[in-house]
């Protein structure tokens, strides 16, 4: 079964035993005031999924937002979809003004497939070369502030999602009615990832993992981070079924299933 830390026992309203998951791998603290504006007013029947690669967030996300007949969003697709509209046309990933400009211009469309300026890059942002330059990407301010207000945007005309990232819970819906953070263990994570990724060895992702929990947690806007109000997950040794039956619980507590 999914492990749990207070105080989400009582949100899930079950017996799965509590457990405390390091520190390392999962911040927990509140947004830096330097850091992206949160939002005041009532973000509908947002499910905020948040965690770290690997961690089974996508796949636990598609399944909920199936089962209760809701929209997904994938956010970590936009910040790969500026990735790579930016090495499409020739810019270095860490030219963060031109990069904050192709994040402002372009067309893009999140749903069952990924289209950026009419151009279909389901496969192609899920490529190494996108997977190494999406992380300079997501610490830019203004690429992030764009996101976001895109991201909001989605759910003010949905009325209603599953969405999941990395800072939905903290920054972009920080009044979602259920957030919940998902974490795994090291190994579990880059077993899972190389897994998903057959033309990279388990080294070679496990580093790739760390680098990017780094720059992900210490970044200072919108830093992946635990929402004091979440509830955490450990899924190192859960069935992706026992997962999604906990969100599904957590949901019909909120009264949104």
């Amino acid at each position: 079964m999914p492990q749990l830390t207070p105080p989400e026992m009582n949100q899930a309203g079950n017996n799965v035993p509590t457990r405390n998951v390091p520190s390392h791998s999962v911040p927990s603290h509140s947004v830096p005031s330097h850091s992206l504006p949160t939002r005041n007013v009532p973000s509908h029947n947002v499910i905020a999924i948040d965690g770290p690669a690997g961690s089974g967030k996508s796949t636990v996300a598609r399944a909920v937002a199936a089962k209760l007949g809701m929209p997904y969003l994938d956010t970590g697709a936009m910040y790969r979809a500026v990735a790579f509209t930016a090495m499409r046309r020739g810019v270095d990933p860490d030219d963060a003004e031109v990069v904050a400009r192709l994040a402002a211009d372009m067309q893009l469309e999140v749903d069952e497939r990924v289209l950026v300026d009419g151009v279909d890059a389901t496969i192609e942002i899920r490529s190494p070369e996108v997977t190494r330059a999406v992380s300079v990407v997501a610490i830019n301010p203004a690429v992030r502030k764009e996101l976001v207000r895109r991201q909001r945007e989605w759910a003010d005309a949905k009325g209603s999602g599953v969405i999941e990232g990395r800072d939905i819970g903290t920054v972009v819906f920080p009044d979602a009615p259920v957030k919940v953070f998902m974490t795994a263990s090291d190994e579990e994570r880059a077993q899972r990832r190389t897994q998903e990724m057959l033309d990279m060895h388990y080294d070679e992702v496990a580093a790739d993992i760390a680098r990017r929990d780094h720059i992900d947690s210490t970044r200072p806007y919108a830093p992946l981070a635990v929402a004091p109000d979440a509830v955490l997950v450990d899924t190192t040794s859960s069935t992706v079924e026992e997962v999604v039956e906990l969100v599904l619980q957590l949901a019909t507590k909120a009264g949104l299933a």
